[in-house]
C-alpha cells in the first residue's frame, strides 16, 4: 500500500501509475479529493496532524509528499506538514518520497543546476525548501527528494499556464513577468510522477536529491509557438513585462510579492541538468510536444464541458 499526500497533478499522476501496477493507494487531502478508482481510497484529513497521518500510513511502503500549499501560505503550512510526514514515515518505516523543486539553489552562475550545486538560496521560499530537506535527512528515515523545474502538463501551474495559455485561448498578445527569449527548463508532471515511483523502490536513491528527467531548455516564446502549432490556432505575440512591475505590485499584493521573489528564474537562463538521474535509473524525459499535446487536450476537454 502507498500513501499520497496531495491530489494535484503530481499526486494524481503518482496514484494512477501505482494503480496501473495493481497497487493499493490511499490519498490524503483536506477535502478527500483525488482520482476515482477501485484501488484508490480517498481520505479527508489534516496532513499536519502527525498522529492522524501516522494512523493512515500504517502498513504503507511509501509515503509521497505531493502537497502544494499556496505560495502565500508556505511559511505557515510547510513545516507542520513536513514534520508530520517525517514523523509518520519514522513511526511506520515507510520511505518518505518528496516532491521537490529548484528553489533551494537560488541564482546559480550561468543558470545551470546539478545535484551538486550548493543550496545557496537566500530568499524565504528557498530557505524553507532547504530546511525541509535537511530536516528529512536528519530524521533518519529512508528518504529522497525528486527536484523539478517549472511544470508543464494538464493542470500544472506555471508561467505557461497562468500567462501564456489564457492569452492563446483568447487570441491576444501575452504579457508575462519574464524574458521571453532566455532558455528555461520545463518538467513534465508525468515525468515527476514516474521518477517518484521509480526511485521510491530503489535504495540507491535514498538519502539524496535527484533531478527529474526533463527536456532541453526552451524559451517561453518557443513554448508559445509550439503550443499554438500543436493546437492548430494562430500564433500570438508574447511580450516581457518590465521586471520592476511585479516588484512594485508586491508592495500591495501578497501573491505578486511571492512571485517577485522568484523572478530570477525567468529573467536569466535557467537550466536543470538531469543527466545523473537518467544514467542511474534508466529514465528519459518525455518529449516536450507530448506534454504540450496533453495541455491542448485538457484545454479542449474543459472547453467542451462548458458548452
Amino acid at each position: 500500500m502507498h500513501v499520497i499526500v496531495g491530489s494535484g497533478p503530481i499526486g494524481s499522476n503518482v496514484a494512477r501509475l501505482l494503480v496501473d501496477r495493481g497497487e493499493q493507494v490511499r490519498i490524503v487531502t483536506r477535502s478527500g479529493s483525488g482520482p476515482e478508482h477501485p484501488l484508490i481510497e480517498r481520505v479527508a484529513a489534516d496532513a499536519s496532524d502527525a498522529r492522524r497521518l501516522t494512523e493512515l500510513t500504517q502498513g504503507a511502503e511509501v509515503l509521497y509528499n505531493c502537497a502544494n500549499p499556496k505560495y502565500t501560505e508556505w511559511a505557515d503550512k510547510w513545516f507542520p506538514m513536513n514534520d508530520a510526514m517525517i514523523a509518520a514515515a519514522k513511526a511506520t518505516g515507510a520511505v518518505y518520497a518528496i516532491t521537490g523543486n529548484l528553489y533551494g539553489y537560488g541564482p546559480q552562475p550561468g543558470g545551470r543546476m546539478t545535484e551538486d550545486s550548493p543550496l545557496a538560496a537566500t530568499g524565504r521560499k528557498g530557505r524553507i525548501r532547504i530546511k525541509m530537506w535537511q530536516d528529512a535527512l536528519a530524521s533518519g528515515v529512508r528518504t529522497f527528494e525528486a527536484r523539478a523545474s517549472d511544470y508543464i502538463g494538464a493542470g500544472a501551474a506555471s508561467v505557461f499556464s497562468l500567462v501564456l495559455l489564457p492569452a492563446i485561448q483568447k487570441g491576444r498578445p501575452a504579457f508575462g513577468p519574464a524574458d521571453m527569449d532566455v532558455p528555461h527548463t520545463f518538467t513534465y508532471t508525468g515525468d515527476m510522477a514516474r521518477t517518484l515511483v521509480t526511485l521510491a523502490r530503489d535504495e540507491r536513491a535514498w538519502g539524496q536529491a535527484w533531478h527529474v528527467p526533463s527536456p532541453e531548455p526552451v524559451t517561453i516564446r518557443e513554448m508559445s509557438s509550439r503550443y499554438c502549432e500543436i493546437a492548430g490556432v494562430p500564433q500570438v505575440k508574447v511580450h516581457a513585462m518590465p521586471r520592476f512591475l511585479m516588484r512594485a505590485a508586491g508592495l500591495a499584493v501578497p501573491m505578486a510579492r511571492e512571485l517577485a521573489e522568484m523572478d530570477y528564474q525567468f529573467y536569466a537562463p535557467f537550466r536543470m541538468d538531469s543527466s545523473r538521474t537518467e544514467r542511474t535509473f534508466g529514465l528519459a524525459p518525455t518529449d516536450l510536444d507530448v506534454a504540450l499535446r496533453e495541455v491542448v487536450d485538457a484545454a479542449d476537454l474543459t472547453a467542451a464541458r462548458k458548452m
